[in-house]
């Protein structure tokens, strides 16, 4: 899947919808054109928000059930950062293979490769006697600013 577009990915899940004999209906299609318009990681709750900005309609409960469906098709990923609801990115599709660097204070997510990251697992991988297929490293850190400041804009702590 590595370097599919937004479209692409868009039309793959329309057509994963199609399969599984599944209505595509004018929510749904809301909630699918905000996620393959966005590169930010998302909640269930902001995904909701920012699609009622496209389709007042769009109802909560077709996000939670549609939020399954995106990451059976591969192409969003979810993400678990120890808190009370999941994250997801929307990047997955163009990038399978990267890493995250999530605020434990702010929840800033930054997305990064790394090219000696990619050597170790190699290496480390072809010695046990594996191949990649994909991988997953999170970090969780304190951003600059909480350390300078003691908080965070974007959150109060």
């Amino acid at each position: 899947m590595a370097g599919i577009d937004k479209q692409q990915a868009r039309q793959k899940f329309i057509e994963f919808l199609e399969r599984k004999n599944l209505r595509i209906t004018s929510q749904r299609h809301a909630i699918v054109d905000t996620v393959f318009s966005t590169d930010k990681h998302f909640t269930a709750e902001q995904l909701l928000e920012w699609s009622r900005q496209r389709d007042k309609s769009v109802s909560r409960a077709t996000v939670y059930r549609t939020l399954p469906l995106l990451t059976e098709s591969g192409l969003v990923r979810e993400m678990d950062f120890g808190k009370d609801y999941k994250f997801y990115d929307p990047n997955y599709a163009d990038h399978p293979n990267h890493s995250h660097i999530i605020c434990q204070d702010c929840e800033k997510i930054v997305e990064f490769d790394s090219e000696k990251i990619e050597a170790i697992e190699n290496e480390i991988t072809h010695r046990l006697g594996f191949s990649v297929k994909t991988q997953r490293l999170q970090i969780t850190a304190s951003c600059d600013e909480f350390k300078r400041l003691g908080a965070c804009k974007k959150k109060a702590c």
